[in-house]
């Protein structure tokens, strides 16, 4: 299969990578980092979740990051969304695109969010409905479609049925997301298959988390496989909670760096995102996770050296 011109990335990382940070992340820094990914070219960048502050502290403050964003003509803010109650916070604050997760594993979705997989489709399916109705884009996440922390070892044929759950509320896209990073390129190669069966791999997102440094190669197979939409993280921002001290979401600039070598096109300026990974990093006080970021940073301030 031919691999794909031009690709679009969706960048996660002011809301999957920064709710994995220890401490909250102030609004303006949010805000910094959104808009910059935006004028870097990036066409959708993830913003914030309207999920309980409880539980996940560091997106609390998504409404206030929403009204402060100078939003770019033709770029996607999609925000994370549980449940109605999430929904209607979305809507006040102009949200016009949501995402909606569900789980490949049962266990882990009786873990993660306390109810069965039929259970959650079931309650997505009021904010669904609402959410057509308000004319809002819905995407959806399945987790686990490659391994899960409680049961080893997810079945193809479970990402697949999931992802036409989703598909049936009214999604028009579905990221298949390998929550704990333990994907190899062989096995991912049979998930994007295997749900290829039912739809078509223009819909088919990919969303690959580098806890064992496979996110590249990941990506690199799924682009044989024909998908032409990853999500990713400016510097790698992120963390897998199943396995303390790995690294998350595979790099925005890893991915955009095989991608600018493959010939394949995203709209975006690599040197401009690494520089934002870079500032990010810095500001969080943590090491920046991206390789090529730091190897073309490098280059760069040797190349400017007297």
């Amino acid at each position: 299969m031919d691999m794909p011109q031009e690709v679009r990335l969706v960048e996660v990382g002011p809301r999957d990578g920064l709710q994995n940070e220890s401490a909250a992340v102030s609004v303006a820094t949010r805000i910094e980092l959104i808009e910059r990914l935006a004028a870097a070219g990036l066409p959708a960048v993830e913003a914030g979740a309207f999920v309980s502050p409880k539980w996940v502290p560091q997106m609390a403050a998504s409404a206030a990051v929403y009204a402060g964003l100078t939003r770019r003509p033709g770029t996607a803010y999609p925000a994370l969304v549980p449940n109605l109650k999430g929904l209607e916070a979305a809507l006040a604050a102009k949200v016009t695109e949501i995402a909606v997760f569900v789980s490949a594993s049962e266990s882990f979705s009786l873990k993660n969010i306390a109810c069965t997989r039929a259970e959650s489709i079931a309650r997505l399916g009021p904010v669904a409905e609402q959410a057509r109705a308000h004319g809002l884009a819905l995407r959806g996440y399945v987790s686990c479609i490659a391994g899960c922390p409680y049961e080893g070892d997810v079945a193809p044929v479970e990402v697949a049925v999931m992802g036409r759950e989703l598909i049936g509320l009214g999604a028009y896209e579905i990221s298949l997301g390998d929550t704990i990073g333990v994907g190899t390129p062989r096995h991912i190669r049979t998930v994007i298959e295997t749900v290829a069966t039912d739809l078509p791999r223009e819909r088919i997102a990919m969303h690959f988390h580098d806890t064992y440094g496979q996110g590249v190669a990941n990506v690199f197979a799924s682009l044989q496989e024909g998908i032409a939409v990853f999500d990713s993280s400016v510097a790698g921002l992120g963390g897998c909670p199943y396995a303390p001290g790995a690294s998350g979401n595979v790099a925005t600039e890893d991915v955009m760096y095989l991608l600018k070598r493959l010939g394949i096109r995203t709209g975006a300026d690599l040197h401009t995102v690494a520089e934002i990974g870079d500032w990010i990093s810095a500001t969080l006080g943590r090491t920046n996770a991206s390789r090529a970021g730091r190897a073309l940073l490098a280059r760069k301030f040797k190349e400017a050296a007297p």
